[in-house]
């Protein structure tokens, strides 16, 4: 008999449903058929059942955090089973000792992740049997039994095993370390909480942290704009002043003076230029792309994307997740025309399907065999379902995923780009953009009623004659750059830190070297929330003060260093395939932890944090879990108690005795309230002036004051 170890109950369960089964307790019986003539026992893991040990295992001194014990590095790794996975350890264990079992089957999840998690089970029971790896990319029952049918050896599979325990132990010896001596160092600043620090979060965090700053360097500057109105014959449209490729002008005066030459002028269309641009498909979905993709239509979090993802996967009706690859080989494309002819029976898919199925199977940008390591791209499975039986977040990812895979199949779009230069009484010149869509192709089946950008413009010709029909300035305002949303985050893990807002990644970058892989980025920007680093409001991402405190002090040093992650993880995918040594990537590891910890201590004598709220920076549970009553930030104006943080908005503590209704938002029209802000209303009764509030389109300057009167806080303006 043989035993197959899933990753996860569910998993489990599918990988069963192909053959006759009893369900046990814990694992589940299959009966002999012709995959299995002797039968098998099917039981899973719950996730990792073991973790690394803590430090005080190695080292009694290691349980209190000193300066002087740093760096911790064990002479070797061991670990321990986690208690509230100890009974499933235990089922698994007697089913691999049992005599009749004479071969073990890895069936975890498809990646290093899953390797780790089986392979330490197996060596953790103590058993020494033959072992095969089923290595399969759907959950289709089709899918399965060929699996079972092709099993690969172990022996194909190990050198990701070293991959995922490099990552493993290179992960706890950076965040031990780095964790430990970054918080002592910072709680001798006053600063009472637990600074968490990492190989992949930290660099991370120091993308979001620099955009921040980037944000409170950049000084709005005010510019003004001539645009005016043509009247060419039958036809009307606008166009913009400019003059040597700029439009901005500096001054009002000015911009009214070319307004005020232009009114009721004679006007010569002097140029029309049309270029012609094609647009193929997009690539198919990996997981980051799908992930920023979807965040940017429904506002979901990549960790939602996944967990959701991974359910339609386990239902078998899309591939595996955690793809790194937009291509497909030549296998797989030969099942696509049978997926179009079953998603045509559901609508509105039927009015995509091209009749007859374009085959995809000759065409490199969708099937490329060497562009496929471990997994292929994202796509839906021949088991295609109705998207009305699923959840309303199921579906919406389902079809997000079907529809890219029908867009594939299309022709490309084809768009005339128009741009008229008009010169008015032949001395202002401006320019007017627009775009006319001459071949739909993929288009109609990804972009349905999208608000076009640069509009359609009427068939003037050169040298034509007209007027101006209307001319008025406009002014605006210099923006700062944006802040990052969940989605652009992964796109910015993806890429190291190079921001790129589109599909086509693979060519920027030949291969990843990102921050993180598919399948962990999700799950670091978890963390951050976690750790209190960072705040996700209305899907923007806001760094905390604690997240500005670590990387100041971090400073250049190499862990905040996007640039050293990407080439740690190349480093780890050369020992996945067998093309670089772990015991050396290990010794390197090992140096460069005594390197962190050299350069903190250095460091910490230049470090401030004057303007930074770090009173806030303190534990929120003490050493016997109890929670510890928040710092004041200051007298409550309305009843005289105190002010404290409350998470999403600062309040009076006296809430629950006397129901003072005293708040004052973390965010106000778009603009963050900091704790600095706050203090100065509480002592002053007023703070100082505050640029950014959003309204609308329109960017206002303003006081929070505390209105008397009416008890509460109130904006106030400068008088002109």
């Amino acid at each position: 008999m043989k035993v197959v170890i899933a990753e996860k109950p569910d998993q489990g369960a599918t990988l069963a449903k192909p053959f006759p089964h009893r369900k046990r307790q814990g694992y589940i019986e299959i009966h002999p058929n012709g995959v299995f003539p002797k039968g098998a026992y099917i039981t899973w893991a719950v996730g990792h059942l073991f973790q690394l040990q803590a430090p005080e295992k190695y080292e009694s001194k290691w349980k209190k955090w000193t300066l002087e014990d740093l760096p911790i590095i064990p002479i070797r790794f061991h670990y321990d089973l986690q208690r509230s996975k100890a009974k499933q350890f235990t089922v698994i264990k007697d089913l691999l000792r049992k005599r009749e079992v004479t071969e073990i089957i890895h069936a975890g999840d498809a990646g290093r992740e899953g390797e780790l998690i089986i392979r330490n089970i197996i060596s953790m029971s103590k058993v020494q049997k033959p072992m095969k790896r089923l290595w399969i990319s759907s959950l289709t029952e089709k899918a399965i039994i060929q699996g079972f049918e092709s099993l690969r050896e172990e022996r194909e599979m190990r050198s990701l095993y070293f991959e995922a325990y490099s990552r493993a132990c290179a992960d706890w010896l950076v965040g031990m370390n780095a964790s430990r001596v970054y918080s002592i160092l910072l709680k001798q600043q006053g600063m009472s909480d637990v600074f968490s620090a990492g190989r992949v979060q930290t660099p991370t965090l120091a993308l979001i942290v620099r955009r921040d700053e980037e944000i409170d360097r950049f000084k709005s500057e005010p510019f003004w704009e001539v645009k005016a109105t043509f009247q060419v014959g039958e036809y009307s449209y606008e166009g913009t002043w400019h003059k040597d490729g700029e439009s901005r002008i500096q001054s009002p005066e000015l911009a009214e003076k070319i307004a005020a030459f232009c009114r009721d002028k004679p006007a010569t269309v002097s140029k029309m230029n049309i270029e012609r641009k094609e647009f193929s498909p997009p690539l198919l979905f990996n997981l980051s792309a799908l992930q920023a993709t979807i965040n940017k239509m429904y506002k979901f979090s990549p960790k939602k994307t996944l967990d959701v993802l991974q359910k339609l996967y386990q239902k078998g009706i899309v591939s595996y997740p955690r793809s790194d690859s937009q291509y497909v080989t030549k296998g797989e494309a030969e099942g696509f025309p049978e997926i179009l002819t079953k998603l045509k029976q559901f609508s509105p898919y039927d009015q995509w399907i091209p009749t007859p199925h374009a085959s995809l199977m000759n065409n490199k940008r969708f099937v490329n065999d060497a562009k496929v390591s471990d997994h292929y791209a994202i796509i839906p499975t021949e088991q295609v379902t109705n998207p009305a039986s699923l959840s309303e977040d199921e579906r919406k990812i389902y079809d997000v995923v079907v529809k890219r895979f029908i867009a594939a199949h299309h022709d490309k779009a084809v768009l005339n780009y128009t741009t008229i230069t008009t010169t008015v009484d032949n001395r202002a010149e401006f320019v007017s953009k627009g775009k006319q869509i001459l071949q739909e192709g993929w288009r109609k089946v990804l972009i349905q009623n999208e608000k076009e950008d640069e509009p359609l413009l009427p068939p003037v010709r050169e040298l034509e004659m007209g007027t101006v029909k209307k001319v008025d300035t406009k002014e605006g305002k210099t923006q700062p750059p944006k802040r990052y949303t969940e989605g652009q985050l992964i796109t910015l893990m993806k890429t190291a830190g190079k921001h790129i807002d589109n599909d086509e990644l693979e060519k920027v970058l030949k291969q990843t070297e990102g921050l993180g892989t598919e399948a962990t980025r999700a799950g670091i920007i978890t963390m951050l929330k976690d750790r209190k680093y960072i705040e996700i409001q209305k899907n923007i991402v806001y760094p905390t003060d604690k997240a500005k405190v670590l990387v100041r002090a971090i400073g250049n040093n190499v862990l905040a260093s996007a640039e050293m992650t990407a080439k740690w993880e190349q480093r780890l995918q050369e020992i996945g395939r067998g093309q670089a040594s772990a015991p050396e990537f290990m010794a390197q590891v090992k140096k460069l932890n005594e390197r962190l910890v050299q350069n903190a201590l250095e460091e910490s004598t230049t470090w401030t944090f004057e303007d930074l709220d770090t009173d806030s920076i303190q534990r929120t549970r003490g050493k016997n879990g109890k929670r510890i009553s928040k710092t004041s930030i200051g007298t409550c104006l309305k009843c005289g108690g105190n002010v404290i943080d409350k998470g999403k908005f600062y309040g009076c503590s006296n809430y629950q005795k006397t129901k003072c209704s005293f708040t004052i938002s973390k965010t106000i029209l778009s603009k963050r309230i900091t704790q600095k802000i706050v203090k100065k209303i509480l002592t002053e009764g007023k703070s100082d002036r505050i640029d950014g509030f959003k309204k609308g389109d329109k960017e206002f300057s303003a006081y929070l004051s505390w209105d008397a009167q009416q008890r509460n806080i109130q904006f106030q303006f400068d008088v002109r």
